[in-house]
C-alpha cells in the first residue's frame, strides 16, 4: 500500500505530511550463525519500513516475527547482516552515537534498579543522558506526576506493582527529551487494568506531537487501538502496512470462523472445499481443538451451508462467528495462516522467525 495516509481517526492529527521520516529502513537482513547442530536463523529477510514524524507506528506480528531484531537494529543494539536505517536522520551503523541521543528504548524486561527509589532511578538514568544534576531531579518529579507515580516517588521498586514498574520504565525512556521513544512489547505480562493503564499512557505520549512512538506488539487489539499506522511483519518480512481501518477496508465481505473439537482437518477441508462463496479458508489445529477461518461476500448465507457441511461430514463444531474483518483477517489474507496459529514460543536465544505451529488449509 502506499506509504503516506492519513492518521488514524482515533487519535490526533500529526503533521506527518511534510516532515521527513522519523525512520527509514531499506532490506534490513539479520542471520545469526548456527552452533553446533544449531542451524542458523535468519530473523530478518529483507524488512524495509517508513515511519512518519509524530505517529504511533506499530509493528506487529506474532512471536518470532523479527519485531524484536528489528527494535535491536534501530537502536544500535545490534548491527545487521545487509541493509541500511536511519533514526532521525542518523544511520544507526555510521552515527550510533547520534541515534542514542535520540531514542529512548523500553525494551521487553525492566530497566529500573529495584532497591532504588522511583526519584533516584529517574535522576541517574537522566545523568547517564548527560543531563545536568538540577535538571535531572526536575525532570524526574515532572515525569512521575505525569505518569501517576508521584505519591511513590520516595518508594523502593521492589515494592511497585508491574504495571508501576512498566510505567516507570517508560518514564525513565523520557527522561532527555527523546524525539523517538522505542517501545518493545510494553504491555506483555500485564493485568488487564495495568495494560489499559499503558494504553493510557502510550496515548498521552502520542498527542506530543513532536514525538514518535515505535510499539512492537503482538496483541491485535493493541495495535488496532493504539497504531497511527502499522507494518504487519513475518517471517523477517513486512507483508503489509497501513492505517489500521485501511488495512481491514481493504479486505470485503465478511469473515467466518468455526471453533473445531477434535478435528480431522483432511475431513473439515473436504467438507467445506466446494462450498461456493468461501475463500482463504484455513483449517488449523492446537492439540485437540481447531478453528476454520474463511471469508465471504455473503455471511448469511455461508454460515448456514457451513454447519450443513460439517454437521453432514460430521465434524464436531463449538462456536460459529461472522464478523467485518479484522487485523487477524488482514494477516489470513497476506501470509494465509490466522495470527493466533503463528504464535510460537520463544526460542532459546535468537527467535527462529520460520518456527509455527499451525496447518494451512487450501483456498476453496
Amino acid at each position: 500500500m502506499p506509504e503516506n495516509h492519513p492518521a488514524h481517526p482515533a487519535h490526533p492529527a500529526h503533521p506527518t505530511g511534510t516532515a521527513a521520516p522519523a525512520i527509514t529502513a531499506r532490506n534490513l537482513v539479520k542471520t545469526y550463525p548456527g552452533r553446533g547442530r544449531r542451524p542458523a536463523v535468519r530473523a530478518l529477510d529483507g524488512l524495509s519500513l517508513t515511519v512518519p514524524t509524530g505517529c504511533v507506528f506499530g509493528v506487529l506480528g506474532p512471536n518470532g516475527a523479527g519485531k524484536s531484531t528489528t527494535i535491536r537494529i534501530l537502536t544500535t543494539l545490534s548491527r545487521p547482516t545487509d541493509g541500511t536505517a536511519t533514526v532521525g536522520g542518523h544511520d544507526v551503523g555510521r552515527a550510533a552515537d547520534a541515534v542514542r541521543a535520540a531514542i529512548g528504548y523500553v525494551s521487553q524486561g525492566t530497566s529500573t534498579d529495584p532497591l532504588l527509589t522511583a526519584v533516584e532511578n529517574l535522576e541517574i538514568a537522566g545523568r547517564l543522558r548527560g543531563v545536568g544534576p538540577a535538571a535531572a531531579r526536575m525532570r524526574a518529579r515532572v515525569l512521575l506526576e505525569e505518569f501517576g507515580l508521584g505519591d511513590a516517588a520516595r518508594r523502593p521498586v521492589r515494592t511497585f506493582s508491574g504495571g508501576m514498574r512498566r510505567r516507570l520504565d517508560v518514564a525513565a525512556a523520557l527522561v532527555h527529551r527523546p524525539s523517538v521513544l522505542f517501545l518493545d512489547e510494553p504491555t506483555t505480562g500485564l493485568d488487564p487494568e495495568a495494560r489499559a493503564a499503558m494504553w493510557a499512557e502510550i496515548r498521552r505520549l502520542s498527542s506530543q506531537s513532536a514525538l514518535t512512538v515505535v510499539l512492537t506488539t503482538h496483541y491485535m487489539e493493541e495495535a488496532d487501538r493504539l497504531s497511527d499506522r502499522l507494518a504487519l511483519v513475518t517471517r523477517g518480512r513486512v507483508v503489509a502496512r497501513g492505517t489500521p481501518a485501511e488495512l481491514k477496508a481493504a479486505l470485503h465481505g465478511d469473515s467466518l470462523r468455526v471453533t473445531l473439537i477434535e478435528p480431522d482437518p483432511v475431513v473439515v477441508r473436504a467438507a467445506v472445499g466446494p462450498l461456493p462463496g468461501l475463500r482463504d479458508v484455513v483449517v488449523e489445529t492446537s492439540g485437540v481443538d481447531g478453528v476454520l477461518a474463511a471469508r465471504t461476500d455473503n455471511a448469511s448465507t455461508a454460515v448456514g451451508a457451513v454447519i450443513s457441511a460439517l454437521d453432514a461430514a460430521g465434524v464436531r463444531y463449538g462456536q460459529v462467528a461472522a464478523s467485518h474483518p479484522t487485523l487477524d483477517d488482514v494477516y489470513l489474507h497476506f501470509v494465509g495462516h490466522t495470527f493466533a496459529g503463528a504464535q510460537v514460543a520463544p526460542a532459546t536465544g535468537p527467535a527462529d522467525p520460520t518456527s509455527r505451529n499451525s496447518e494451512k488449509g487450501t483456498a476453496a
